[in-house]
């Protein structure tokens, strides 16, 4: 019969877990990637470099736990607002969408520059590309609405957001390296909009 943890030792285990993801990620948020050593994470977490590799196997692994949280978490902020059951147009639900993502990353820059495109472990390199795919997925939703309701011309729904997700990420980089700049949000939301191809309905 295999061995289970008595209910105290797992919670015991789980917050500790839970603590040495946080740090990490406050670390990262600071320092970038290479901030995050196995060291700086054990020390800010109050515990033994050695007992982080109960937890993790090593720093990608960690690394890339940091990442798939922080990145669900955008995820599900820019997917609220694009599926939102609501009466607004989607081409409505994309600016508002696509402008507070850019403003959560403007806010959170070097966090946001280290999921977007700052180097870092392979095992992030393929969380990356797994929410590229769930990024585009997000937009080819709403994308395939616009175009059944006739709000965005016909289109490929999946190739348009592709385009999306690259042209977002692609801009957010440049901004996130260099001065605070909030102007460029609705330059984002308009770019994000010509993109989709939002049709401009003449009133009648």
């Amino acid at each position: 019969m295999p061995y289970r943890q008595p209910p105290r030792v797992a919670h015991r285990r789980a917050a500790v877990r839970e603590r040495l993801v946080s740090e990490a990620t406050r670390i990262i948020a600071s320092q970038g990637w290479s901030g995050a050593t196995v060291a700086a994470v054990a020390a800010a977490s109050e515990i033994s470099t050695g007992a982080v590799y109960q937890h993790f196997p090593n720093k990608g692994a960690l690394a890339a736990e940091v990442f798939r949280r922080a990145t669900q978490r955008e995820l599900q902020v820019l997917a609220t607002v694009l599926t939102a059951a609501s009466p607004e147009s989607t081409a409505d639900r994309l600016a508002q969408g696509v402008g507070l993502f850019a403003q959560r990353a403007i806010l959170g820059r070097q966090l946001a520059y280290a999921l977007i495109a700052e180097p870092a472990e392979q095992p992030v390199l393929i969380e990356r590309l797994t929410y590229r795919r769930r990024y585009n997925e997000v937009f080819a939703t709403l994308i395939a609405e616009g175009v059944r309701k006739g709000e965005m011309v016909p289109q490929d729904a999946a190739v348009t957001a592709a385009a999306l997700t690259g042209g977002v990420a692609e801009v957010l980089i440049g901004q996130l390296s260099g001065p605070a700049d909030r102007s460029l949000v609705p330059e984002l939301t308009a770019l994000a909009l010509r993109c989709a191809g939002v049709l401009v309905l003449e009133a009648t």
